[in-house]
């Protein structure tokens, strides 16, 4: 018999097991999570928060979304991104960045209730923590996992409680391994991986020093140094990031994989710094030193049976994009309402299924992404004439010439411009972070083509609401004249189905089969003199459907069905969807066990 018994069992607290386990504590879902060390993050990893991780913030509740908010550094300081000699020296070009450019700044307005910023992990992960032990998650910290047995009914895991030295065991109806890129739970399940682990060497050197002078003018939380001498491994150059305007810094310097990683003692973290920063006197204050490596690398199957994987377990890649935290965030916005629907018996185990055929998509993508960003840096360098070898002389002149009143000049700064500018598919890409169109049995577009995309769908948001997408979100008011996000109306757990006018029997079909299922499904009709209103056509515009017709949407906020008018029988149609779904078919309601 097993120590502790619990729903499920996550092991490791970073932003994908934490925000998994606040969900499911949120839910009503007992769950337990493990973290082998004795405390969450302790240095600033993640830190670029997109709107869609922001939005299952706010998701958990305005406080949560309040909070991060209050930590953070806002997305109007984020954008100029600068590429310099160094941040005392001359500057070589700058782009607006993280949708501060006044075109990308409008698509991000017109496409979430929410705004990114930056949030180091050293905040987002006692965030999430906090609010899923406050509602009830059970967590053990210096807790290591060890192994792990799954059968038909559930999971026995083995954990050392790493102060005792004692083993001991968990039994759980699930686990989820959201355990980091050297995954243990990963490893065991013998799960197929794609790609190659430490393609690249970098070192990590947080320290405080007032930079003020060289970068409030220019605000940016990304500030990429190119010189002669400077190690372009790693990431591709030398980076002086902003952790927190303008006293806290973390640069990031490559090293060549293929020899031993470098000791980083404090004088030669200043001697980094000092050169980056262009300051032969300056004085830091070193926090904190580490290397690890680039990796290219993604699970292309996320679970087996009882088992889950999520977050850097998953998908191992470079902080590119800044992909990282926010795509293991929704990694458990997707997971935990499965869970909690098939622990409470509303939903088949066979809906689970679906979690690895609509993320592990999504992995190979942002891996691949994150990789090729890296390599778009290429066209910089070699505008610059740093990409011929060693030689630093040839290095300082090629990059002097630029200034040069010549065609080969003219030519060069053309080249460049270009360069720069092409890296918005790094540091600008909304569509990688919005359009997630997820195709699994847990959607249901009865034969719906897909909308094509007229923009570049790595660089633009295409809102949709065929199924399988997010919902678009819009403004629109309640009685009183509140402005609510139609995100707003969704989510926290439950399923919801959106209508208008002349569509009130499709609310009624809604009580009925959740009636049926035992499953709660939140109903609400848009139009004039209802309970949600659509003062500025927004709604309208955007839902693609007849005022009749239905929208059904997931716990996610992306929609699982839609009919464009009313059904003869709206009842069945949505106890026909439903059972398919969750994978419910010819099953009665059952209750928790």
């Amino acid at each position: 018999m097993a120590d502790i018994e619990t729903d499920v069992l996550i092991v490791g607290t970073g932003p994908a097991g934490s925000v998994t386990a606040a969900l499911l504590a949120s839910a009503g879902i007992a769950n337990m999570v493990v973290n082998r060390y004795r405390w969450l993050a302790d240095t600033p990893r993640a830190h670029i928060t997109n709107q869609r991780a922001m939005e299952v913030l706010r998701d958990l509740g305005p406080e949560v979304e309040a909070e991060a908010v209050v930590h953070a550094s806002p997305q109007e300081i984020m954008g100029e991104n600068v590429f310099c000699e160094s941040l005392a020296g001359e500057e070589i070009g700058r782009m607006k960045s993280w949708g501060t450019h006044p075109d990308s700044k409008a698509e991000h307005l017109l496409s979430s209730p929410t705004f990114m910023n930056d949030l180091p992990q050293t905040f987002m992960e006692p965030i999430l923590f906090k609010t899923a032990c406050s509602r009830g998650t059970q967590a053990r910290m210096s807790t290591e996992y060890l192994s792990h047995v799954q059968d038909a009914d559930g999971v026995t895991t083995t954990c050392r409680d790493r102060l005792s030295g004692k083993d001991f065991t968990v039994r759980s109806k699930f686990l989820v391994g959201a355990d980091g890129g050297n995954s243990l739970v990963a490893e065991q399940l013998g799960l197929p991986f794609e790609g190659r682990m430490g393609v690249g060497g970098s070192m990590n050197i947080l320290f405080r020093a007032d930079l003020s002078k060289y970068v409030a003018h220019r605000p940016s939380v990304l500030y990429w140094v190119m010189q002669p001498g400077a190690d372009v491994g790693g990431i591709g150059m030398g980076l002086v990031r902003m952790v927190r305007p303008w006293n806290e810094w973390l640069i990031v310097w490559g090293y060549d994989i293929n020899q031993p990683p470098p000791e980083v003692t404090p004088a030669f973290a200043t001697e980094v710094a000092r050169q980056l920063v262009g300051d032969p006197d300056l004085e830091i204050e070193l926090l904190r030193a580490n290397t690890w490596t680039v990796n290219n690398c993604f699970a292309t199957e996320m679970q087996k049976g009882r088992v889950f994987i999520m977050g850097d377990a998953a998908h191992r890649h470079p902080p590119s994009n800044g992909l990282g935290s926010n795509t293991s965030i929704q990694d458990g916005f997707n997971l935990a309402w499965k869970l909690a629907k098939v622990v409470k018996g509303q939903a088949g185990p066979g809906l689970l299924d679906s979690y690895s055929a609509e993320r592990a998509p999504v992995a190979r993508q942002i891996v691949t992404r994150a990789n090729q960003s890296i390599a778009e840096f290429g066209p910089i360098f070699e505008a610059l004439g740093m990409d011929g070898g060693v030689d630093h002389d040839k290095i300082q002149k090629n990059m002097e010439a630029r200034a040069d009143a010549t065609p080969a000049a003219e030519a060069q700064r053309a080249a460049l411009r270009e360069a720069i500018a092409f890296k918005k598919y790094e540091f600008d890409a909304h569509g990688v972070e919005m359009n997630q169109r997820y195709r699994s049995a847990a959607v249901v577009t009865d034969g719906q083509e897909e909308p094509a995309f007229e923009t570049d769908p790595e660089l633009h948001y295409a809102p949709t609401t065929w199924p399988g997408a997010r919902l678009p979100h819009v403004w629109v008011f309640d009685r009183a004249g509140k402005a609510l996000s139609t995100l707003d109306l969704c989510g926290r757990g439950e399923f919801t189905l959106l209508t208008g006018i002349g569509g009130e029997a499709w609310v009624a079909a809604a009580e009925r089969v959740a009636a049926e299922l035992g499953l709660p499904i939140r109903t609400h009709v848009i139009g004039p003199r209802r309970g949600i209103e659509d003062h500025t056509g927004d709604w309208a515009r955007a839902s693609e459907i007849r005022d009749a017709g239905c929208l059904l949407v997931r716990p996610d906020h992306h929609v699982a069905w839609r009919s464009t008018a009313l059904a003869a029988d709206p009842a069945a149609e949505l106890r026909r969807v439903l059972t398919s779904i969750l994978a419910r078919l010819g099953k009665p309601h059952a209750q928790r066990t």
